[in-house]
């Protein structure tokens, strides 16, 4: 029988409140306990993410009794998930990679998105592979990317990639699942090849093809945008 370990057991009691929180939001109910209830969860994700057990289990609890009030008065009806998939989901590695120079909220959804599948580990492009990829010199450098990858509460771990041969970090994280950004040039096949030649193929390659419609979800729009305001007049 496989162990769980207390790290996976908070990452299954964390989800499991922060679908409750959704479910109580589309009854409808916004108040001032579902904001603290919120703030909790934020907490736990970050604590988590940062390997502080304990205290992400003591910020979830406090979540927790706040929706079990909610429920004792009457003011909601929602049920709590059956904890055996959500600790599997839990045990699950999602393996997300990019440029991520300036986050907007394509970022934030994608990253939301691989963990709602399980624990994120986010590969940062080395600022060499970013010129030879996009033919442009990089603005934001790539441990400052990861610095700020690092505190996002969505991801478990963040490291920078390797120069050359992207697949090397993939063979170092042996991931469940490999999450496609939905404009990202790689060919999903392509991908499931290498993986199969190097001996990864149980690893999973999906896309998570929402887009997020904003006016500036993509760095280069930001970029232009910013160049544009300061070369006026």
């Amino acid at each position: 029988m496989e162990t769980t370990s207390p790290e996976v057991r908070v990452d299954a009691y964390i989800r499991n409140v922060a679908n409750a929180i959704n479910k109580v939001k589309n009854e409808g109910i916004k108040n001032e306990i579902i904001e603290i209830a919120e703030a909790y969860l934020r907490d736990s994700m970050y604590y988590l993410s940062k390997g502080d057990v304990f205290t992400a289990l003591a910020t979830i609890a406090y979540a927790e009794g706040l929706l079990d009030a909610l429920k004792l008065l009457g003011m909601t009806h929602f049920t709590w998930d059956k904890t055996d998939e959500l600790i599997q989901r839990a045990r699950n590695k999602i393996f997300v990679a990019g440029t991520f120079e300036i986050i907007h909220p394509g970022h934030i959804a994608y990253l939301r998105q691989a963990w709602s599948l399980g624990r994120v580990v986010a590969v940062v492009a080395r600022d060499s592979t970013v010129r030879r990829v996009k033919n442009r010199d990089i603005v934001i450098p790539e441990n400052q990317r990861l610095e700020v990858l690092s505190n996002i509460i969505y991801v478990h771990k963040a490291r920078l990639g390797y120069e050359g041969d992207m697949f090397k970090v993939v063979e170092e994280e042996k991931p469940n699942i490999i999450l496609l950004g939905p404009n990202q040039p790689f060919n999903e096949e392509f991908i499931m090849r290498e993986l199969r030649r190097r001996g990864l193929d149980n690893i999973q390659v999906i896309r998570f093809n929402d887009y997020v419609d904003c006016p500036l979800c993509s760095t280069t729009k930001i970029l232009k945008a910013i160049s544009n305001k300061f070369n006026q007049g």
